[in-house]
């Protein structure tokens, strides 16, 4: 991966907040859900329900296909990533509460949370790693993407 594609990764990883993530279901259909997200480089952490749907799918199937983008005012100004890649739960509990201190530092104009940030116990935490991202920039022509096999 060159150094400029790194950068504009990277970039958008920490502009956003938000991404869509798709898991497979027991009965094979995917499930695409939202959820925000903390990034360490290329690596993804989000946090889901002890009974989660998600949590459920990723314990049969860890692969994973995700978006993160945002509604741009122009048609080619429309800017994302696409990224195939595998979830797994993460265990360490020194990793664990370094995410759960890494989420409200994305929302530094929020001061105060209406409730608690969970614990580890009250979540499961997922680390996100890619196997190939694709980045959408239509400012380079319309619907141009480069892929990036990690």
């Amino acid at each position: 991966m060159d150094d400029e594609i790194r950068k504009k990764i990277l970039a958008l990883l920490e502009q956003h907040r938000i991404m869509t993530i798709a898991t497979i279901r027991p009965d094979g259909w995917p499930q695409a859900t939202t959820v925000g997200y903390v990034s360490k480089g290329l690596v993804l952490y989000f946090l889901c329900g002890l009974d989660s749907q998600k949590a459920a799918n990723l314990a049969l199937d860890d692969r994973v296909s995700l978006t993160i983008d945002d509604d741009a005012s122009e048609l080619m100004a429309i800017t994302g990533l696409s990224m195939a890649a595998r979830a797994k739960l993460v265990l360490d509990p020194v990793e664990q509460d370094e995410v759960l201190h890494m989420l409200p530092l994305k929302y530094p104009q929020q001061t105060k949370l209406p409730v608690s940030m969970p614990t580890r116990n009250d979540v499961r935490i997922f680390r996100v790693t890619p196997t190939v991202i694709s980045v959408l920039d239509y400012s380079k022509g319309f619907g141009h993407t480069d892929l990036v096999v990690c």
